[in-house]
């Protein structure tokens, strides 16, 4: 469905779901998940309907996935970087879970 419009080698490993993905060192998140097949990001907090991006500017926050650990992060305003580790499917952030993690 999706297909890179550049030539730019895919030099950044990343791990998606616990599976290595390559993407380009530009990629956002997002961009990197979309051409590895991935199109539900998240889930509907109220629903559980499964999400996706849909504006690709950080303003529908439909675009949200665990990334390194941290939850409710989103994907259309973070570049990939080597080692990265991306979980999709998950619930909103708690931020209390992580203040008192602290």
């Amino acid at each position: 469905m999706f297909r890179r419009l550049s030539d730019q080698p895919l030099t950044v490993a990343i791990m998606l779901n616990g599976r290595p993905v390559m993407a380009a060192p530009t990629d956002t998140v997002a961009a990197a998940l979309l051409a590895a097949g991935e199109i539900a990001f998240c889930r509907s907090t109220v629903s559980l309907e499964p999400r996706g991006p849909y504006c690709g500017m950080g303003v529908c926050f439909e675009c949200r996935v665990t990334i390194d650990g941290e939850g409710s992060r989103q994907a259309c305003l973070t570049t990939v970087r080597d080692g990265m580790e991306i979980v999709t499917g998950g619930a909103r952030r708690s931020l209390l879970i992580e203040a008192l993690a602290r």
